[in-house]
């Protein structure tokens, strides 16, 4: 027998037992300190502005904290405000034309029921009248069973609404808890940043504590990375949509295009939420050529999105576009709308530690002598 093959495959369970149970722990552990979490990811989006205000104006670190906390809430404050209010200029006018076209669709349904439906039922009812009383009752019996398993949806469909509003307002306290603990620890750990940084340092080995500075740059460069291509493809899905929906003389256009901008973000939904039932309106209205415009438009906005979406992803934060198309896939199956950062994230991770030869030197312990 071969000791050596033994010895490698001990040294191959062990490793798989670490990282199995590194992954568990980590989960753990993020749910227990999921306020902290957000601090550090709130410091690490705060330090460049902390760094300038108390290394290039000598503002002392603290009061660089507290400046940075007030700047960012007032500009996400502002920009909110100015997204509000122009919602509400918006919904202002639909309040004024949305009666009228309401009045429309219902003497348009009506007429609809009197001139189609109305004698395709009574045909219908005729046709059933003569057939004979056992196919009348299968009939019936497929009728009953269809509604029974329609009623069933809609009830199952009601309660989870029911339940998801449940849910929302169960945790909005919980929620409030979470972020104020996220707020201070964000302003303590952005202030003692290079004290903590310095901590860290003398308490790992030199080699894990420069792989791991290398993950960290890796998932700062990500994650700023990240955001700054979502923030690309939602002002090119705006400014697209604004140019097309002035070209179709659109009333409100910039309202609508800054609502589809960020309902794109929304995954399998994106801009079909607001143009699907806008183009059955326009359809069912019998306005057949804005039906056309906002169809084409709409196809426009999907097929740009699709094409340029891994493209920008993948050159933001360095990856291969196919790679990252297929980890905001797998991430978006797995992990719902919180893939779209998690799925490029761990492709991220994995990335980093193979260039920072990781996988390596696990593959060297595990071999011992014989790599």
């Amino acid at each position: 027998m071969n000791w050596n093959y033994l010895y490698i495959a001990l040294r191959f369970i062990f490793v798989l037992f670490i990282i199995i149970a590194g992954f568990l722990v980590s989960y753990y552990a993020a749910r227990l300190a999921e306020p902290f979490i957000i601090a550090i990811i709130l410091a690490l989006v705060m330090n460049p502005i902390v760094n300038l205000l108390n290394r290039h104006f000598k503002v002392p670190r603290g009061l660089s904290v507290l400046i940075s906390l007030i700047a960012i809430f007032a500009f996400i404050a502002a920009i909110l405000t100015l997204f509000i209010l122009e919602l509400i200029s918006g919904f202002t006018y639909l309040t004024n034309v949305v009666p009228d076209k309401a009045n429309w669709f219902i003497n348009a349904f009506e007429h609809l029921l009197s001139d189609r439906i109305k004698p395709l039922y009574n045909q219908l009812l005729k046709s059933y009248h003569e057939l004979s009383p056992s196919r009348q009752e299968t009939i019936m019996n497929h009728v009953q069973s269809i509604g029974q398993h329609v009623a069933q949806d809609l009830t199952n469909i009601g309660r989870g609404i029911v339940a998801y509003l449940t849910g929302l307002i169960t945790a909005l306290p919980n929620l409030l808890f979470v972020l104020g603990f996220a707020l201070l620890g964000t302003f303590f750990i952005s202030k003692d940043w290079d004290k903590l940084g310095a901590g860290l340092k003398k308490m790992m080995p030199p080699k894990v504590y420069e792989d791991a500075g290398k993950v960290a740059a890796g998932l700062k460069k990500a994650m700023f990375g990240y955001i700054r291509a979502q923030l690309t493809l939602i002002t090119m899905t705006a400014v697209v949509d604004l140019a097309g929906l002035l070209f179709l003389r659109v009333d409100y256009a910039l309202t609508i295009a800054i609502l589809t901008g960020f309902v794109d973000l929304l995954p399998y939904l994106g801009t079909g939420a607001v143009f699907v039932p806008w183009i059955l309106y326009q359809f069912l209205a019998g306005n057949y050529e804005m039906t056309i415009g906002l169809s084409i438009l709409y196809a426009v906005l999907v097929i740009q999105r699709q094409i340029m979406e891994p493209k920008i992803i993948s050159s933001s934060i360095g990856l291969d576009p196919l790679a990252t198309l297929v980890s905001l896939f797998v991430g978006i199956q797995l992990f719902g709308f919180l893939g779209l950062i998690i799925g490029p994230a761990t492709l991220v991770v994995i990335n980093t530690l193979k260039e920072s030869g990781v996988f390596k030197d696990i593959w060297r312990f595990i071999l011992g002598n014989h790599a």
